[in-house]
């Protein structure tokens, strides 16, 4: 009994922020792509459980939901990292060679088996088909700032940078 106690406290305090969420927004199923916004920035993802009582509360099928959340490339069903990079592989920046840019980016990042987030949830890199600058080819984001006509060794550049703040950061403290 006691262990069935526990469980159910552990599960309402895990959904105290998505309920938040959903009272802000009036359980109103209109609201479902802001409520996802808001539940992912708070959760990091959007898991099973969280679409499912997502769903529930607002009175629409799970597969609905699943159907947004997968829909829209925003919404992701896996943890994502601290820092994310976007990487174009569209027309322009494939012919640019992106790929070498990915390349280098998996190999600083130790990202293998086709796996998108390291293991210490430090960084992201996903492609995406346009970031829109084609004029910039090879175009990465990397945490919502746009690098343009983008090296390898720039890419890898960049994510040297991040860590030695991080670091620095960690130091400071």
């Amino acid at each position: 009994m006691q262990e069935s106690l526990e469980k159910t406290t552990a599960m309402i305090e895990h959904f105290a922020a998505v309920n938040r969420i959903l009272e802000k927004h009036n359980y109103s199923a209109a609201k479902l792509i802001p409520i996802l916004q808001e539940t992912q920035d708070v959760y990091k993802c959007l898991s099973r459980d969280v679409i499912s009582y997502v769903a529930t509360s607002i009175g629409v099928p799970p597969a609905k939901v699943y159907g947004v959340a997968t829909f829209y490339a925003h919404f992701s069903l896996e943890p994502k990292g601290r820092h994310i990079i976007r990487l174009c592989d569209g027309t322009a920046c494939h012919v640019k060679k992106s790929h070498g840019i990915l390349n280098a980016l998996q190999k600083r990042l130790k990202l293998e088996d086709g796996k998108t987030t390291t293991a210490d949830f430090a960084f992201t890199v996903e492609t995406v088909s346009c970031l829109g600058a084609c004029g910039l080819a090879p175009v990465m984001v990397v945490d919502g700032e746009v690098h343009g006509q983008v090296a390898p060794e720039e890419a890898v550049a960049l994510v040297d940078e991040i860590v030695k703040n991080e670091a620095d950061a960690t130091q400071a403290q």
